[in-house]
């Protein structure tokens, strides 16, 4: 095969943005490809056409590896370009096929050109009667559920001729939706946020809270390998190391029991606030799902984002545990993420935490805590590290 055909979804819908969203994802799939293995990639009437090498032809394995991790890509296809003619196309359309196993087949046909003398449902009968005609009387064409079809696009000056389509992941080009910081543990929830927030075109940075040197640096190791898998949808990322151990001791000496996760949560998500105005981030990413511990009742998140004023997305806010395991599963952060480690999330965590904490009693609380001194410390002990794919 010597052309691979991306076709998207949303894309199709922006209208005179269209052309931004399309260039987007044209980048980000040459980042993801060898250099080596493509000639070129651009925009044909609705889709994205890549002219492979010959030596990008014969790493097909790695091309669907690459392309099933760039967000807007609906499917794609690995597509021998034919000559704009029946003739030509009913060859083409042979020799793909004619060593496939099956029993039944059918032919369906894209005509984008209109000016291709011959509709689309003419071309699957020429097409498919020539396919006919040479293959073994024991196969038969069957319209509505054959083992096999053939796929035909005349698009522009081209006519490509397929036998398989591959599931791209969906939804926008990282890259379009602006760019939010991520609340990234070493757990299960928060990586998977980070890919529906991606999935949404937006480019994310990392940080983590941990508290070496009171604990090990399992926490922080965790979270780069996880970084690491996600960079396949993004390429690169920059991650920011935040030390807490400082804060939750203060927490810890001079707050209610009940309180300190709900002031964790804040004291956190004011120090990621900070950062994310120094990197243009217009916005926080959180893994909470509402309800599933004590800390995300409705009460406890509303109290917890009244401490800041960037906006908080939620991504897996209407998500039970079991959705989120097996989208884990599937983005390949899920192995990781339930190796052990010493998150500084569950040290001087109490048996009872408030599951309705009332932002007056919370603000006083913090009262009686330096604030603005802990944070600005926080902030300025920050470190950054970039990971790339």
């Amino acid at each position: 095969m010597n052309h691979v055909i991306c076709h998207y979804s949303e894309i199709g819908l922006k209208g005179k943005n269209r052309k931004f969203f399309e260039e987007k994802l044209i980048y980000n799939i040459k980042q993801v490809l060898k250099p080596s293995d493509v000639e070129f990639a651009k925009r044909i009437s609705g889709r994205i056409l890549i002219k492979l090498t010959s030596k990008g032809g014969k790493s097909q394995e790695h091309i669907q590896r690459a392309l099933y991790h760039v967000f807007g890509v609906a499917y794609f296809a690995f597509a021998r370009e034919s000559e704009q003619t029946i003739e030509a196309m009913q060859k083409t359309a042979y020799e793909l096929i004619r060593d496939k196993e099956f029993k039944t087949f059918r032919v369906l046909t894209k005509r984008s050109n209109k000016n291709f003398p011959i509709i689309s449902p003419e071309v699957n009968k020429k097409v498919g009667a020539y396919i006919f005609k040479h293959i073994s009387s024991d196969k038969r064409a069957d319209l509505t559920n054959p083992d096999f079809t053939v796929y035909v696009e005349i698009v522009e000056k081209y006519a490509f001729v397929y036998v398989e389509k591959f599931q791209g992941p969906g939804g926008l080009p990282v890259g379009v939706g602006g760019r939010a910081l991520v609340l990234l543990s070493g757990g299960i929830d928060s990586p998977v946020a980070s890919y529906y927030a991606m999935k949404r075109g937006v480019k994310l940075d990392f940080i983590h809270f941990h508290a070496y040197p009171y604990t090990n640096k399992a926490s922080i190791e965790k979270v780069r390998k996880i970084i690491t898998i996600l960079n396949q949808f993004q390429f690169t990322s920059t991650l920011y190391l935040s030390s807490f151990a400082d804060i939750q001791k203060q927490i810890v000496a001079k707050a209610s029991p009940k309180l300190r996760v709900v002031l964790y949560r804040r004291f956190m998500a004011r120090i990621a606030e900070s950062i994310a105005q120094k990197n243009n981030s217009v916005a926080l990413v959180s893994g909470e799902s509402l309800g599933q511990v004590a800390s995300q009742t409705l009460e406890n998140i509303y109290t917890i984002s009244n401490a800041v004023d960037i906006l908080i997305l939620r991504p897996l806010i209407g998500q039970d545990k079991q959705e989120i395991v097996e989208k884990a599963k599937e983005v390949g952060t899920y192995d990781i993420s339930i190796l052990p480690d010493q998150d500084c999330c569950v040290r001087f965590v109490p048996k009872h935490p408030e599951t309705k904490a009332r932002l007056k009693d919370v603000e006083k609380a913090e009262k009686k805590l330096k604030t603005k001194k802990l944070i600005k410390a926080a902030v300025q002990e920050v470190v950054k590290e970039k990971i790339s794919f």
